[in-house]
């Protein structure tokens, strides 16, 4: 079949965990035409859920992209995880659509998941719909879920279809006014739709009103449904069973009749490298801009850049620049994604969603273009959450160190909200997640493909050492072992700092009793103490240290002697200077619904945090601002999730470090065994 751009619809499946998104995809594509036979989710067979991780838990984790014909159109359906713990990719397809579905339960009704995937596709300026699915089970009341969804998202939110015969089957009510439903009235409907679609266009409104519907040219309407659906004055409602199949033909009519094509849509928000905004056309012939929005590393084809065609056409051969990249790669084999597998094709154009393989410099959110002049242009991303959840991995085979850290680059290379840290100071390399159940997916994912396996547990704190007092210290190093000896003899003072003053090394020596060239290696030997600490472990921080007297022996007096007297000086001095040790304080911003804010604020009380203030947003929620010791939140995002059923988000970054209490550091000093050397 041969297609324009005019003759795409692009579809994201969002929505609530448990709706089912992925028996609908898989429907839909039985009813295109795609596959042969129905899989189920319960069966672990269906198109969607192919990762073995999937089919273990029954759920959705990756997103899946397949393609379907319908009459004239060609429409690209995205299935996405309903979890939160899954958000990266859920997201990240709406960078790839015009249009979310957001589909809901018909019994369970609106849900945190519901209202955070049309708060995103409204974010994004995306056609939204919302498909109602599993009309024909038992508890389903679709009149009082209609009415509901009209009070939580606006009178906007409209029926183009209800449902009839108890569930069993879907009547049009935007085309048609006559037929009999299981609620409403088929006529009412649809007098009250085409009244919200024409009163966006003056012309069309004043054609209707003087000379009523038949007036209408069928261009005319179609080009005031889209003004609605592009400026949100409209949100279709559809009704399905996707177990049966019920509204599944109705629900591809309305995509292929009713949705933005990728030339209807709101444009997409490129930036040039100034930030401001670039326009992008929808014509084939124009210099090409895609964005990749998925990768995947295959174990057969190896790494799969997945991008959306915004602009031109990217033809096999086609010579394509990675962002600002000076050397252009060939396009070697064009693939279009199609579930499991792909499909190799010639051309991508405006609209289609393709693949290229096996090009290293390509990642999440790259720019694919032909020509300089896109040099340093960028799509905005979604507004993903920030992965808070984080666990210290340590190889449990030894000599794997260097296979872990190519397997979660690899990992993170397919996962915008999963990364990885390599803590230097505490010699811990670190992995953040959305959730407890993110990381265990990623880290049986690593063993699955990679054969690596790890200790987990908690990442260290990033704790420091201070002194609250002045004091001075004294070392005397001399060490004969029968040829030249060693020594060096000093004295020094220590004192605080202000927070975040850093260190301060003064020599004041006088009268050449330590020559200058000793200098810096008394500085090296405190530099060392310094690093390991002296009450619990932890590098020290804001303090001076001056050197003011000491002894040298013209013979034996080395460099590795005052290396020894400067950091055995300078433990004398710490130890009588109060040491204490800091902890980091983060700033915390917590989302929630005002009904959790009782339990949020009493569980911050008990973790040793302060209120700084809270803030209303639009749509009631609440936002708390308050400071809190880091050790404290270790595991706040399982906590938040349960205060909150899965309704609360929060971020983190760093405030200052102040003292702990008194507790707390009898406590890390009682788990500190320092090293010989430092004793």
């Amino acid at each position: 079949m041969t297609y324009s751009t005019e003759s795409i619809r692009n579809i994201a499946l969002t929505g609530h965990a448990g709706v089912g998104k992925t028996t609908l995809f898989e429907a839909l594509l039985h009813a295109g035409g795609a596959i042969q036979a129905l899989g189920s989710v319960e069966r672990g067979n269906t198109v969607s859920d192919s990762d073995s991780q999937e089919k273990a838990r029954a759920h959705s984790i990756d997103s899946c992209i397949a393609q379907i014909e319908h009459g004239d159109c060609r429409l690209n359906l995205i299935d996405t995880a309903g979890y939160a713990d899954f958000r990266g990719g859920t997201l990240s397809a709406l960078a790839a659509v015009e249009t979310a579905a957001v589909v809901v339960n018909a019994v369970n009704g609106i849900e945190h998941g519901t209202r955070r995937m049309m708060m995103h596709a409204r974010a994004r300026g995306l056609a939204h719909m919302l498909v109602i699915n599993k009309i024909d089970y038992d508890g389903a009341k679709l009149g009082a879920l209609v009415d509901a969804l009209r009070e939580e998202f606006g009178n906007e939110c409209l029926p183009v279809n209800l449902p009839a015969g108890r569930g069993s089957r879907v009547l049009d009510c935007f085309f048609h006014a006559d037929g009999a439903t299981d609620f409403s009235s088929l006529a009412e409907a649809h007098q009250r739709i085409l009244d919200q679609v024409v009163e966006v266009d003056e012309t069309v409104m004043d054609r209707y009103l003087d000379a009523g519907e038949g007036a209408l040219t069928p261009q005319a309407l179609h080009d005031a449904f889209e003004q609605c659906l592009r400026e949100g004055h409209l949100v279709p409602i559809c009704f399905v069973s996707a177990r049966t199949g019920a509204g599944v033909p109705e629900l591809l009519d309305v995509a292929a009749r009713l949705l933005p094509n990728p030339a209807e849509g709101n444009p997409p928000p490129f930036v040039r490298g100034d930030g401001t905004p670039l326009q992008v056309s929808a014509d084939p012939a124009a210099h090409v801009i895609a964005d990749v929005f998925k990768i995947v590393n295959d174990p057969f084809v190896g790494k799969l850049g997945v991008f959306r065609v915004w602009q031109g056409t990217v033809r096999r051969d086609s010579q394509l620049l990675v962002d600002d990249g000076r050397k252009p790669f060939k396009v070697g084999h064009l693939l279009r994604p199609q579930g499991k597998g792909h499909v190799e094709i010639e051309a991508a154009i405006p609209g289609d969603i393709a693949a290229v393989a096996k090009v290293e410099e390509i990642h999440f959110d790259a720019v694919l273009h032909d020509s300089h002049d896109e040099d340093l242009i960028a799509l905005a991303p979604p507004s993903f959450p920030l992965p808070m959840f984080g666990l210290a991995l340590v190889p449990r085979h030894k000599g794997q160190e260097q296979k872990l850290s190519n397997a979660l680059a690899r990992l993170a290379e397919e996962d915008p909200c999963f990364r990885v840290e390599h803590h230097k100071e505490l010699n811990e390399t670190v992995v953040r997640g959305l959730s407890e159940l993110h990381l265990k997916v990623v880290l049986e994912r690593m063993r699955e493909r990679y054969g690596v396996e790890v200790e987990a547990q908690p990442p260290r704190i990033a704790y420091r050492e201070t002194i609250a007092a002045d004091a001075e210290g004294h070392h005397r190093h001399k060490k004969q072992t029968g040829g030249a000896g060693q020594f060096g003899e000093v004295f020094l003072r220590v004192e605080p700092l202000e927070r975040g003053a850093g260190f301060e090394f003064v020599d004041a020596v006088k009268g050449g009793v330590i020559p200058g060239q000793f200098l810096p290696a008394i500085e090296k030997g405190v530099r060392q103490a310094m690093e390991h600490g002296a009450v619990a472990g932890y590098p020290l921080q804001d303090l001076r240290v001056t050197v003011y007297d000491g002894k040298y022996h013209p013979v034996d007096s080395k460099e590795v002697a005052f290396v020894s007297a400067g950091k055995k000086a300078f433990l004398d001095a710490v130890g009588k200077a109060q040491p204490i040790v800091l902890e980091p304080i983060v700033n915390v911003e917590v989302a929630i619904p005002e009904s959790s804010v009782g339990d949020v604020t009493g569980g911050l009380a008990g973790k040793r945090a302060r209120i700084l203030g809270t803030d209303t947003q639009r749509g009631g929620e609440l936002v708390i601002k308050a400071q809190a010791p880091l050790a404290e939140l270790t595991d706040y995002p399982t906590e938040l999730k349960s205060m909150t059923g899965g309704r609360g988000r929060y971020s983190l970054d760093l405030s200052h470090y102040e003292a702990v209490p008194p507790p707390v550091q009898k406590q890390l000093s009682a788990a500190w065994k320092p090293h010989a050397e430092e004793e």
